[in-house]
C-alpha cells in the first residue's frame, strides 16, 4: 500500500508510539498531588516544553487542545472575547479566502454574535497567494485581527504571514515553526506523525485572550505530541519528482508560488476526482481530493474557487502529500496508476 495523504493525517512515528506507551503506564491525573499525579504532570510539562521549542515560544504560552480545529476556534474566540474584557475591542477581523473550513465557520459565528465586529476577506491571486496589498489592515477604529494560515493545506502554497504587522493568528498546522510576529499559533500533532486528537494553541504574553476552563488533559496524546515536536521535521523532496512524471495534460495548482515541499495539488482535466480516487485506491495508492474535512462534499474546493479555477477543473483536483516515511516507490506507484488511468480514458 502507498499512503500519500499526509496532509490529512500522517502515520504515527515510532518516537510518538514509544512516548505514549510510557505514558499509558501512568494512571494519575496531572491535577492530583500524589506521586502518580505528579508523574503525569511531569509528562505533560515535559511535552509542553518540547512543543514550545518547536515554535520558539515559552512553555507557559502553550495550551493543549483536542486538535487543530479546536485550537483555531479557541484562538479566534479567545482573542475577540479577551479584547472585549480588556476594553480594547477587536472591531475588524480580516481572514484570507483560503482558510481552513473550521476557521471560516468560527469567523462566521463571530460575525453574527460579536457586536460591532466587521469581517473582511483577504483575496488571493491565481497561485493562491494572499494579496495583503488589496486590504488596508490599519484603517478604522478599534483593533484589527488577521487570521491567515502559514501554508494552505490543499495547495501547499506558503502565505506571507511575516508581512502582517497587526494582531495576527497563524494556523500553522501544515507548517509548524517560528512566527515571531504572531500572537496566536495553532498546531496539530497528527500532521507531524503524532497521535490524532491532540493539538496546541500558542498564546503570546500580552495578547488579549479569554482562557477556557481547563479539563483533564490527554496525557498519552500530549506525550506523543511532545515526542514528534522534538523530532526534526523532514520535508519530502519527492514532490518535484512526482510532478515531473505527471502526464502532460495535468494542471498543477499554485505552481507559480512557493509551496510546501511535500504537497502537490493537481488536476487531470476531464477525469473527475471521484473516478481518479477510486482507480488509484484499487491500485493501492491513497491520495485525496482536497481537505479531509471536506471529503464527501460535491462542491468544488473553496480554495481553488478563490484562485479563479473553474468549477469543472476544480472537480478534477487531486492532492498528493508526502510525509516522514514516504519513498520513491510511493512516487512510482502513484505515477504508474495515474498513467494507467489516463491511458484508459484516452482509449475509451
Amino acid at each position: 500500500m502507498h499512503y500519500l495523504d499526509h496532509n490529512a493525517s500522517s502515520p504515527l512515528r515510532p518516537e510518538a508510539r514509544a512516548a505514549m506507551e510510557r505514558a499509558f503506564d501512568i494512571c494519575g491525573n496531572p491535577s492530583s498531588v500524589h506521586a502518580a499525579g505528579r508523574a503525569a504532570r511531569r509528562i505533560v510539562e515535559g511535552a509542553r516544553e518540547q512543543v514550545a521549542a518547536l515554535v520558539g515560544a515559552k512553555p507557559e504560552e502553550v495550551i493543549f487542545t483536542s486538535g487543530g480545529t479546536e485550537a483555531n476556534a479557541l484562538a479566534l474566540r479567545g482573542a475577540v472575547e479577551g479584547a472585549a474584557e480588556a476594553g480594547e475591542r477587536i472591531t475588524r477581523l480580516f481572514v484570507s479566502a483560503i482558510e481552513h473550513p473550521g476557521v471560516l465557520a468560527t469567523v462566521a459565528h463571530l460575525a453574527e454574535h460579536a457586536p460591532g465586529l466587521r469581517v473582511e476577506t483577504i483575496s488571493v491571486n491565481k497561485d493562491g497567494l494572499a494579496d495583503l496589498g488589496a486590504t488596508t489592515l490599519r484603517e478604522g477604529k478599534g483593533r484589527a485581527l488577521v487570521a491567515m494560515m502559514a501554508a494552505n493545506n490543499e495547495t501547499g502554497v506558503i502565505q506571507p504571514v511575516e508581512n502582517v504587522d497587526t494582531l495576527l493568528f497563524v494556523d500553522a498546522v501544515q507548517r509548524p515553526g517560528r512566527y515571531d510576529n504572531a500572537s496566536y499559533v495553532s498546531l496539530s500533532a497528527h500532521k507531524l506523525g503524532g497521535p490524532q486528537g491532540v493539538g496546541a494553541l500558542i498564546v503570546r504574553d500580552g495578547a488579549p485572550f479569554a482562557a477556557p476552563r481547563a479539563g483533564t488533559p490527554n496525557v498519552a496524546g500530549i506525550a506523543g505530541f511532545g515526542a514528534v515536536a522534538a523530532c526534526a521535521r523532514i520535508d519530502s523532496t519527492l514532490r518535484d519528482r512526482f510532478e515531473a512524471g505527471l502526464p502532460s495534460r495535468a494542471v498543477v495548482f499554485g505552481a507559480g508560488a512557493a509551496r510546501l515541499a511535500n504537497t502537490s495539488n493537481f488536476a487531470l482535466p476531464g477525469i473527475a476526482a471521484e473516478t481518479a480516487l477510486m482507480a488509484l485506491d484499487l491500485d493501492g495508492v491513497m491520495v485525496s481530493s482536497g481537505a479531509a474535512c471536506s471529503s464527501g462534499s460535491v462542491k468544488p474546493s473553496h480554495v481553488l474557487k478563490a484562485m479563479g479555477v473553474s468549477d469543472d477543473l476544480a472537480r478534477c483536483a487531486l492532492r498528493v502529500s508526502f510525509g516522514w516515511n514516504s519513498t520513491g516507490a510511493d512516487v512510482d506507484a502513484a505515477l504508474t496508476s495515474i498513467g494507467r488511468l489516463v491511458a484508459r480514458r484516452e482509449a475509451a
